[in-house]
């Protein structure tokens, strides 16, 4: 069975700057995956090469078996992309929108379109000119859903919605997902609601650096730890600062290290024992009791996976 989405090997750079140096993804049918990581590592560059907007320097992305740069009509049909608001049909009313949009799509699910669009409580008549920034967006997410994508491709698709209409998508879209035929690939800023649907975790890494995991995984698996400075021998602060402005020791278990005005913290898929033992491998001996477990949610870890700045 084809994958919906296979990256080999993907390279590519703007300029000087480098964005995949040797990037590998398998997407598989039926699984929600999410696409973190701080700004400008590039989720939204992935995005545009997956829909062909953009041909990589090197290596490969196939959709359905087909060059990404190349897709026949036939495998465009299967794909849904709700990318940077797309939408700009100013001039329809809403009634117009979804009957324009369907004749492009054989398996057209008007239902799920009207399921979400009645919800604003607007006449089929009311022009999407007239309508707000979330009203848009809801109805831009009920269209996606009313194509029926194999592979639907949401880019922010939180982006314009309160946290009611965040929720209710969600909702909609764990019962498109129902019968394990659909994948899905999103980016959102807001990271507290993808631990409703998310299955696989990609965490994108400046440079190029990846890591994919079940999100269950990461979240059981990923912890942090508290330092406060004043249980701190006062020569090793040097130390500890030098681990919080990104120079971990080589081979050490820890991810990352951050500084505070109080505290320093540290994360790493690791026990308590071998956080410690890394940090006396770097001179940082500690009284007993000094790391103290962080509480962490979705949005705790993963900042303190890809780090504050």
């Amino acid at each position: 069975m084809q994958h919906p989405v296979l990256v080999e090997n993907l390279r590519h750079a703007y300029g000087r700057h480098k964005v995949y140096d040797d990037l590998s993804l398998r997407f598989e049918r039926g699984k929600v995956y999410g696409l973190l990581g701080k700004n400008g590592v590039g989720k939204t560059t992935l995005i545009k090469i997956i829909m062909g907007f953009l041909k990589p320097l090197g290596g490969s992305c196939r959709v359905f078996g087909d060059p990404a740069h190349a897709l026949r009509p036939a495998t465009r049909e299967r794909v849904g992309l709700l990318f940077e608001r797309h939408l700009t049909y100013d001039f329809f009313t809403i009634r117009q929108v979804e009957w324009f949009m369907s004749s492009f799509y054989p398996r057209w699910k008007s239902e799920r379109f009207w399921a979400l669009a009645d919800v604003l409580g607007l006449p089929p008549s009311h022009r999407i000119a007239h309508m707000s920034e979330g009203q848009r967006s809801q109805i831009v997410l009920g269209l996606m859903l009313a194509q029926d994508p194999e592979l639907l491709i949401l880019d922010d698709y939180s982006l314009g919605l309160d946290a009611g209409y965040r929720r209710l998508f969600v909702d909609y879209l764990a019962e498109y997902l129902r019968d394990g035929q659909h994948t899905v690939i999103l980016t959102s800023h807001v990271i507290q609601d993808m631990d409703r649907f998310v299955d696989e975790a990609i965490f994108l890494r400046r440079g190029g650096g990846s890591l994919t995991m079940p999100l269950k995984d990461f979240q059981h698996r990923f912890a942090g730890w508290r330092l406060d400075r004043a249980s701190v021998n006062g020569e090793t602060l040097p130390l500890l600062e030098r681990m919080a402005s990104g120079h971990l020791p080589p081979g050490a278990c820890l991810v990352n290290a951050e500084s505070h005005a109080d505290r320093f913290e540290f994360f790493a898929f690791a026990s308590l024992h071998e956080v410690e033992g890394t940090l006396r491998q770097a001179g940082i001996p500690l009284p007993e009791g000094a790391l103290v477990p962080l509480p962490l949610n979705l949005e705790d870890a993963f900042v303190g996976y890809t780090g504050r700045r």
